[in-house]
């Protein structure tokens, strides 16, 4: 989310919030227009949250970056919670959940997100995009190392290829970067790898709460975190300009509000495989509005890399499928709706 991402979509095409999923799609009947719309939303805005964060926090722009994520998941998720409470949701997390909410918040929100707006002071937002894109490769190597899983011949290749994507495209960065962006570039990397710690935590340590309550708990969590490395970095107090303002507001409303229920959304009235192409789509919106917006420089380098990484985005959600169908199915109950009065 952005990695812009919420957390219990994991940015995985093959798990969705358990409470997202109403009601299967019947593949044989014809798609729902409302749910293309839906679909395009999350297209557009978590495609675009990487520009977003680029305005908000490029130089001069006023918001220093912890700044921006703190008071970024603060209104977000105080907006969630009380929106799971008007749809007379449980609230009130037990002991257990609240660690898991928790732990999970400070990996995807601080380590994962806090680490994207930091090196995006300095790094475009195209190459932010496309290395965080590569998170789901990262994920897969952490899953064999906790299972001690020997991974298949064409899991290896995927990962292969997508580190290979990764590093074409941080090629030009390290060679004519200062210090500064080779840091940048390795805590993309970092975030990467914080965001898949904490999607892995999550799903294999369920909660009972519904989609919105668990995202919303997990943003304040996140804040607590972002909180301390302001006082810890001294930054000092913002002085947005108008535009970083309305980054701002666009990261809160339409980031962390509005994509996630039109992903829901879509989820209920679209096919699954249909709706995670957005896991393809999302960088290659952020490089063209980087383009296009910011001028950023579309190079040799940036198509190669994305192409190689989103290859090897592809392979590991296949060998993933492929699992996943021979593994016995899972039910759950759904707390995503009201409760009967």
């Amino acid at each position: 989310m952005s990695l812009e991402s919420f957390p219990e979509y994991n940015r995985d095409p093959v798990s969705a919030p358990k409470d997202a999923v109403v009601e299967p799609h019947n593949r044989h009947h014809p798609i729902n227009w409302s749910g293309l719309v839906h679909l395009f939303v999350v297209y557009v805005v978590w495609g675009s949250t990487y520009l977003a964060i680029r305005v908000a926090v490029r130089e001069g722009a006023g918001f220093p970056p912890f700044t921006l994520g703190a008071s970024r998941v603060v209104i977000a998720g105080i907006v969630l919670l009380v929106w799971s409470m008007a749809r007379g949701q449980r609230i009130k997390p037990t002991r257990q959940e609240l660690i898991v909410l928790g732990v999970s918040g400070l990996l995807l929100w601080t380590g994962g997100n806090g680490l994207v707006i930091w090196a995006e002071q300095r790094i475009h937002s195209a190459y932010a995009a496309l290395l965080v894109s590569s998170t789901p490769i990262w994920a897969a190597v952490i899953e064999s190392l906790i299972d001690k899983r020997i991974p298949s011949w064409f899991l290896i290749v995927a990962l292969i290829v997508g580190f290979c994507g990764a590093g074409l495209l941080s090629v030009p960065i390290l060679m004519q970067g200062t210090t500064a962006d080779t840091l940048s570039v390795f805590a993309l990397l970092f975030a990467s790898l914080s965001w898949s710690l904490g999607s892995i935590y999550q799903n294999r340590h369920p909660v009972k709460l519904g989609a919105r309550t668990s995202s919303a708990f997990q943003q304040l969590a996140g804040s607590i975190g972002f909180i301390i490395l302001v006082f810890v970095n001294s930054e000092p107090l913002p002085h947005p300009r108008p535009e970083a303002w309305w980054a701002w507001g666009y990261l809160v409303v339409f980031g962390s509000i509005l994509a996630f229920t039109s992903f829901v959304m879509a989820l209920r009235l679209l096919p699954t495989g249909i709706v995670f192409t957005y896991a393809y789509v999302n960088p290659l919106i952020a490089v063209l509005l980087g383009w296009l917006i910011l001028r950023e420089p579309i190079t040799g380098w940036t198509i190669g890399g994305a192409a190689l990484i989103l290859l090897g985005v592809a392979g590991v959600f296949r060998d993933r499928i492929s699992r996943q169908r021979q593994a016995p199915p899972r039910t759950g109950a759904s707390e995503d709706s009201p409760r009967k009065q």
